[in-house]
């Protein structure tokens, strides 16, 4: 359907076509005569399709349509997780609102307020904003939410995964209630629909994409691969395929950094976007990819939502996600307008599961293909992939009955971000947290795994007397059964609590 057809305001149809854009996708000819008409709008559709214009040409519209005299309290509140996807939303109403006299602006953390409590003093027609710099300036009485006549909630689904659920209310209770609500996000979960009961009236409800669903043009594939190799096994693919633009996800902040050092010492240069890096560090990464200054960016899937760049080639799971609805949004970054594209996911033995509930969600089996270095020697420590969660102490052995203080080694514990507790690296644990013998589809043993270390019991600290075992690898820490090689360690007392 055409533009033209969809009864958007003159202005909005010039500049759309001075971008060459006439044919509406899928969610925007389903939506924009829905918001048109004022009504609640559930919308869903994966990313590249279109959603930011679905509401942005509507609202415009809207807008440029009211006869009430202007005031400089804003009328459009759009809220979205990340900076960068705040930033994409912002360039969307200043590209098809170019010829209309709209004032619209963008408010997130990071950066110095005083620019954008100028700006919202000189009076915004729209603001695009993150939901915990718009508290501050609300509690600040910086900014006024009583005149908000059109409310839009975007990428819904990451809202709730970044924990914004309690500012989203808190904010929805600042605006009025006789208002227009435009609800949309990338997938669909019960979540989402139990907050769009509570924010949205009798919404018309638009799917042009089911969640399950992968563009068919997007070869996807999976390596079987040991953690510590993973590092080695993309930089091979990134000579090999070759990668030209690639953007590879891992499940945490710490992995990211991570896999930008190991690919470093390969000789292959990237950069890392997540909520730890600075807006200008975010915004000097994205540019730098983009303009193909570096061939690898690499993201966590809550940064990665604000990124809008064509041509990507690849996309890698270098950390294969637990949650199936975020593999296709993350798979969505390449074939984008028709284009084709390819999706490797790496797999090492405590992911089968992940992989199972994928293949599962989208109906069909990917295909495993073969490792290319397997057999090949180990890389250096540096180049190798360990597990990203934070360390503690300077040695890998424990011991004493109650357990020594465990050390900064390679034995150390992690902090299990999904379980709040400790966990050890590669083993799999039973429920006294004795380990068990690993599954052998991978070919390692526990003796030789260069994570697990020796044949000792890994110490645990926590709420609970810790339970003590021998030297677990070749520490250097204080603990006196740190150079054990497996054996029952005498171990220092126990500081965990009893």
């Amino acid at each position: 359907m055409q533009f033209s057809q969809l009864g958007l305001h003159e202005a909005v149809l010039r500049a759309a076509a001075s971008e060459e854009y006439t044919t509406a996708t899928p969610i925007q000819a389903q939506a924009i005569p829905e918001v048109l008409k004022k009504h609640d709008v559930l919308g869903c559709a994966q990313t590249g399709t279109g959603k930011t214009a679905a509401f942005a040409m509507p609202i415009l519209t809207h807008l440029a349509n009211d006869t009430k005299e202007r005031t400089r309290r804003p009328r459009c509140l759009v809220l979205t997780p990340t900076r960068e996807l705040a930033s994409q939303i912002q360039q969307s109403f200043r590209t098809y609102g170019q010829f209309l006299p709209l004032k619209h602006g963008v408010i997130f953390g990071g950066v110095n307020q005083t620019p954008q409590v100028q700006m919202l003093r000189n009076g915004l027609d729209v603001i695009i904003a993150t939901p915990g710099r718009l508290l501050d300036l609300y509690q600040q009485r910086h900014v006024d939410l009583s005149g908000i006549e059109i409310f839009v909630l975007d990428e819904a689904d990451r809202m709730l995964d970044m924990g914004f659920i309690t500012d989203i209310r808190k904010i929805v209770a600042h605006i009025p209630k006789a208002r227009q609500t435009l609800l949309f996000s990338a997938t669909m979960p019960q979540e989402i629909r139990r907050l769009a009961d509570s924010i949205l009236h009798k919404p018309v409800s638009i799917a042009v994409t089911p969640v399950a669903s992968t563009v068919d043009k997007i070869e996807q594939s999976v390596y079987m691969v040991e953690k510590p190799r993973k590092p080695q096994l993309l930089a091979h693919l990134i000579k090999e395929l070759p990668m030209y633009r690639t953007i590879v996800f891992t499940r945490t902040k710490h992995g990211a950094d991570k896999v930008v050092r190991s690919l470093k010492t390969f000789g292959i240069e990237s950069e890392a976007i997540h909520g730890n890096k600075t807006q200008n560090a975010r915004k000097r990464a994205l540019d730098r990819f983009a303009t193909n200054k570096i061939p690898v960016l690499v993201a966590t899937d809550i940064a990665s939502r604000g990124i809008d760049i064509d041509g990507i080639t690849h996309v890698v799971n270098f950390d294969l996600t637990h949650e199936p609805e975020s593999y296709v949004h993350r798979i969505g970054r390449t074939g984008r307008a028709g284009a084709s594209g390819a999706a490797i996911s790496f797999c090492d033995r405590e992911e089968r599961g992940n992989l199972r509930g994928i293949e599962k969600l989208i109906k069909r089996v990917i295909t495993i293909k073969d490792n290319p270095i397997e057999g090949t020697p180990m890389p250096p420590r540096e180049a190798q992939a360990h597990d990203d969660g934070p360390r503690r102490g300077n040695g890998g052995g424990g011991g004493g009955r109650q357990g020594g203080r465990s050390g900064n080694g390679r034995n150390a514990p992690e902090i299990d971000p999904r379980r709040g507790s400790h966990a050890t690296p590669h083993t799999n644990q039973t429920r006294d947290n004795q380990p068990s013998q690993p599954p052998r589809e991978f070919g390692v043993t526990r003796a030789s795994h260069p994570v697990a270390g020796g044949g000792g019991r890994p110490a645990f600290r926590g709420n609970r007397p810790n339970v003590g075992g021998g030297g677990g690898g070749l520490g250097r820490g204080p603990s006196k059964g740190g150079l054990g090689k497996g054996g029952p360690g005498k171990g220092g007392p126990s500081r965990g609590r009893r």
